[in-house]
């Protein structure tokens, strides 16, 4: 039986890619389909993965973070540093398999974080660049490149424990 571990980091993947508003809840269920299809399973991924698409928008905020933990998955708060960056290493990871061009990758990121996230810093520098491309002496090919490297770097970052939802006791 092949390992469901890719699975689990798809749907982990695509849980805060919605929960940071960059896909929709359909999307999310489709994603819990095919863990189901890869060997993951539990009550709760089978509930979110049986959600319709007229149910998936209001069903699938109460139904995701049982099924997460059922998996062994973070949850991440809405709204975290952690989940931010989560997001960031998501679509970095899309980026370098061909979904979004570097400049979709930071356009996209420049325009949700500013440069008001430490980690996606450098991307929304490189998005300025972009902007400025015809006034200077590189090519949208270097900025490309150093687009993907930094994707790259984002991919290999060991990710931030999840800040915790309530005090501890």
């Amino acid at each position: 039986m092949a390992s469901t571990e890719p699975a689990g980091r798809e749907l982990q993947d695509r849980a805060v890619l919605w929960s940071m508003g960059e896909i929709s809840a359909t999307d999310l269920v489709t994603a819990a389909c095919e863990a189901l299809v890869a060997g993951l399973d539990s009550p709760a991924l089978r509930m979110l993965a049986a959600c319709t698409r007229a149910e998936a928008d209001y069903d699938v905020h109460d139904l995701l973070p049982p099924a997460l933990d059922e998996l062994g998955l973070t949850s991440y708060p809405a709204g975290s540093v952690a989940g931010q960056e989560a997001a960031l290493r998501a679509l970095a990871a899309r980026t370098l398999a061909g979904e979004l061009t570097p400049r979709e990758l930071a356009f996209r990121i420049h325009q949700r974080f500013g440069h008001e996230l430490p980690l996606a810093e450098r991307l929304a520098d490189l998005d300025d660049e972009y902007d400025f491309l015809e006034y200077g002496d590189r090519t949208p090919a270097q900025v490309d490149a150093e687009v993907l490297d930094e994707a790259l770097r984002l991919t290999q970052h060991p990710p931030a424990a999840p800040e915790p939802t309530e005090p501890p006791a």
